[in-house]
């Protein structure tokens, strides 16, 4: 008897210890929790002016940021551009030189890589444009559709218009010039563009390097979508697009415990405000969906917006950059 009552003395002082910390443990379990409670009923923290997140079947409306104003959308053009080629059936392994109406055409924009008289895989051509917004490609690549810089044009419009884009207008292939349209339209498009599966093997690629018919022209790609190569979230496509006048844009679909999204981002005033937002986005998409995304310390880094690196991050990084060309204007 005495052995029993010994043991139930122990275990009532071992209740009495542990109890304390279970108190403490359930209720910071409770304030994480009214925390996360508090970040889905806030909504995410999203700088871009305007902005929008749809599912991308369906396009059922996630989230809005003056989603339906008509602002200048850049580079992000060049999803009309692949659409249209596509719908003409592009034959992907032939070849397009860069011609003297290329080189007009890209003119005013950024840096190109493509030189004058060289012959590229249509293939390569449609990687040049849609990674790193290369501005000769869109009239090289309509040229081997039949399709002249006009032609070209007039079928973007009529493409948005049998999309029923009313507010996406284009006055130019490549998005040098004030082509427009709203964030929800821009979002519907990518989902139409992402449904095809060679624009979207395309749009996944973080790497490519492409090889002149010739041999004398070899160019080394890196997308310009960060969270592709980040790898920190499933994404499945993106572009992106800046100009003075439209700022800094991001065109990304992902997919976040299961479901996938597309997401536009118009207007950020500075080259990481895109990206922050989206993983802003992608944060909130995952507590909205009862989970933290502090679960890894990757996705919580994505979801804070981006430092000023250290000097030696910053040569490290334009050594980078001397392999890829920056957004197309």
């Amino acid at each position: 008897m005495s052995g029993l009552r010994t043991a139930l003395v122990l275990t009532v002082i071992a209740v009495a210890i542990a109890a304390p910390a279970r108190a403490r443990a359930d209720g910071a379990a409770h304030a994480e929790a009214s925390k996360a409670d508090g970040k889905r009923a806030r909504g995410p923290t999203v700088r871009s002016p305007a902005a929008v997140v749809l599912e991308a079947d369906g396009g059922r409306e996630v989230w809005a940021k003056d989603a339906d104003e008509v602002r200048e959308i850049a580079s992000m053009t060049k999803i009309f551009v692949a659409l249209v080629l596509r719908q003409k059936r592009l034959p992907l392994d032939a070849w397009s030189t860069i011609g003297p109406d290329d080189v007009a055409a890209a003119e005013g924009g950024a840096r190109t890589r493509l030189p004058e008289g060289e012959t590229f895989r249509n293939r390569d051509l449609l990687k040049a444009m849609l990674m790193v917004s290369d501005n000769r490609a869109p009239t090289a690549l309509a040229r081997a559709v039949g399709l002249d810089r006009d032609g070209l044009v007039d079928a973007m419009n009529d493409y948005a218009a049998a999309l029923g884009l009313t507010h996406t207008k284009f006055q130019d292939p490549t998005g040098i010039l004030p082509n427009v349209s709203t964030p929800r339209e821009l979002a519907r498009a990518l989902a139409v563009v992402l449904k095809d599966d060679v624009l979207a093997k395309l749009m996944r690629l973080t790497h490519v390097r492409i090889v002149s018919k010739a041999g004398t022209a070899k160019v080394e790609y890196r997308t310009t979508v960060k969270p592709l190569y980040e790898k920190v979230y499933k994404v499945r496509g993106g572009k992106t697009g800046h100009t003075e006048a439209a700022g800094y844009c991001l065109l990304v679909s992902a997919e976040i415990d299961g479901t996938a999204y597309v997401m536009a981002f118009l207007g950020g005033k500075k080259k990481t405000t895109r990206f922050d937002d989206f993983g802003q986005v992608a944060n909130w998409l995952d507590l909205a969906d009862g989970r933290s995304s502090a679960r890894t310390g990757k996705r919580a880094a994505a979801a804070e917006p981006s430092k000023a690196p250290k000097p030696a991050a910053k040569a490290k990084a334009a050594k980078a950059a001397r392999s890829a060309t920056s957004d197309a204007r």
